[in-house]
């Protein structure tokens, strides 16, 4: 059950960022955009700093939202990312 709602918020993670990249890439250019698909600290940052400009707070708020139910899921499963039990050597 952890694993698809994981996987869920996952996809849910990429999509916001994909659609706050784009903003960034329509707003800074290339470099920035460059940069941002790099580095998506620097994109989550960005985006929350021009949220009101670009009237993309929705987006901001979700996919923050997004990534602190990913962080809550990795306590409660144990950052444990592996399908099934170890095999034994």
């Amino acid at each position: 059950m952890l694993g698809i709602l994981g996987v869920v918020v996952w996809l849910g993670s990429i999509i916001c960022f994909i659609m706050v990249l784009i903003k960034l890439f329509q707003d800074k250019g290339p470099l920035h955009g460059i940069l941002g698909l790099i580095c998506g600290l620097y994109t989550l940052i960005w985006g929350w700093m021009n949220a009101d400009r670009l009237g993309i707070r929705n987006i901001m708020m979700i996919w923050s939202l997004l990534i602190l139910i990913n962080i809550i899921l990795g306590f409660v499963g144990g950052f444990s990312f592996h399908l099934g039990t170890p095999s034994a050597p």
